[in-house]
């Protein structure tokens, strides 16, 4: 994937998110990611008070969703209409979660943006990154944010690196990606739309839109319909 295909406007279409106006000052997703939190308070404080419970300085739920007694939350965060969180899930902070989205037993979120009907629905963590409308994470699968060796996350183009200065990326997921069962997105991962990614998939660098990740080194593109 060259650097002009991971454009936010290449990897999303911004209409399926609260967050779309903010995210248009930005070029590349990963540059957004230091700036959760501020826009979590910037758009929080623009939300409808009959419409979205306002509990503290910074979380924002909206009164449509349902919420076990089991499930953590640590602002800042914006839960958006509709959304399902289920039993056992952890919200770090510096979250959106879109409208529909589905965040499930066990998941973790931290400084995340989920575009509307994001599911992340068994067992997964997903950390310093952002998922597309209807992106889907099968059970087990994780986005790691850290290099084991601690160094500041690289973006592996087809045309030249790029650097983030950021200790913390994970992974740049667009619309309509198919994340199969315990995969691992390594750090700096950025996949295009309505690609596929295998179970048991250990994901490094960047894959084009419409293509199915069967392993390192073996990625096919989808035959058109």
């Amino acid at each position: 994937m060259k650097k002009d295909n991971m454009k936010i406007t290449d990897l999303y279409d911004l209409k399926k998110s609260i967050s779309c106006i903010y995210l248009e000052r930005y070029t590349y997703p990963w540059e957004v990611l230091p700036h959760i939190g501020e826009i979590i308070m910037e758009l929080g404080a623009t939300l409808p008070r009959d419409e979205y419970n306002h509990y503290g300085k910074n979380i924002w739920i909206h009164k449509s969703v349902e919420m076990p007694p089991t499930v953590g939350v640590k602002g800042p965060v914006i839960i958006c209409p509709d959304a399902e969180i289920r039993h056992g899930a952890y919200i770090r902070g510096n979250v959106i979660i879109g409208g529909g989205v589905v965040v499930g037993n066990s998941t973790e979120l931290k400084n995340v943006i989920l575009f509307d009907k994001v599911q992340v629905p068994h067992y997964n963590y997903v950390g310093d990154s952002i998922l597309g409308y209807k992106a889907h994470l099968g059970a087990g699968a994780i986005t790691s944010n850290v290099k084991s060796d601690k160094q500041l996350v690289m973006i592996h183009g087809e045309d030249g690196e790029i650097e983030t200065g950021l200790k913390k990326v994970g992974a740049m997921i667009g619309d309509e990606v198919e994340v199969g069962c315990n995969s691992v997105l390594n750090p700096g991962t950025v996949i295009g739309k309505k690609s596929t990614v295998y179970p048991l998939s250990c994901v490094r660098g960047c894959i084009e839109a419409n293509s199915i990740y069967k392993c390192q080194g073996e990625i096919a593109l989808k035959e058109e319909r």
